[in-house]
């Protein structure tokens, strides 16, 4: 079972990503859980959402405690929000930034994780013309969980954006446009185990995503 908890503030669409991430894993095959932390949600306020996604019946019916991937869609919520407690040794951080990778390697210093950025907001910036950010997160994420491949991801999503914009065709393509590219857009910003420094997009590793035991990367 793959287990990830989303971090985000009201307005930002970590749980409308959270509920599109369970119907697209749900298209492969899979049993799938995908819902917010309840409690009033105000616009700017901390909210936490969750998946779950396993190949057998999901009979676990909680809050997510122990992560395998943990979601920064604000990053000012590393300092507000302990967003790797429980995070499973190896597991992954993603997180929405345009600082250098040396400083959000920095805010996890210590942490038994990969970590990986994206400029989610540039990307939804330029392909939607608005800072939603969860767009991108969600095709990096969908990427890292290693359940679907690129293809089987975009035709699905297409065809649940269009349902869902049926009367916008323009937002449609711009949310297309903003999966395609995030799709290989976040980079591993953490040391390997030779203690060497390095900056790998995701499509340079060699691997189609993140299988049960952690990504592979090449340092």
């Amino acid at each position: 079972m793959i287990e990830i908890r989303w971090h985000g503030r009201g307005g930002q669409g970590a749980k409308t990503a959270a509920l599109l991430l369970a119907d697209a894993a749900f298209e492969t095959g899979l049993y799938v859980q995908g819902f917010p932390e309840y409690g009033p949600e105000r616009m700017g306020a901390p909210i936490t959402a969750y998946n779950r996604l396993d190949s057998e019946p999901i009979r676990i019916h909680s809050n997510i405690y122990e992560p395998d991937i943990v979601v920064v869609v604000d990053e000012t919520l590393i300092a507000a929000v302990d967003v790797q407690s429980g995070l499973k040794p190896g597991g992954c951080i993603v997180v929405n930034t345009s600082r250098w990778p040396e400083l959000i390697a920095a805010e996890f210093e210590g942490a038994d994780a990969e970590i990986y950025a994206v400029d989610a907001a540039d990307i939804a910036i330029r392909n939607l013309g608005k800072n939603l950010p969860n767009t991108p997160l969600l095709s990096v994420v969908a990427r890292l969980t290693g359940t679907i491949g690129e293809k089987e991801f975009v035709e699905v999503m297409e065809g649940a954006f269009q349902e869902k914009f049926a009367a916008k065709p323009e937002v449609v393509a711009g949310n297309m446009n903003a999966l395609r590219e995030a799709w290989n857009g976040a980079v591993l910003v953490n040391e390997n185990k030779a203690g060497r420094q390095y900056y790998t997009k995701i499509n340079e590793q060699g691997n189609s995503g993140r299988s049960r035991g952690g990504a592979e990367a090449e340092g």
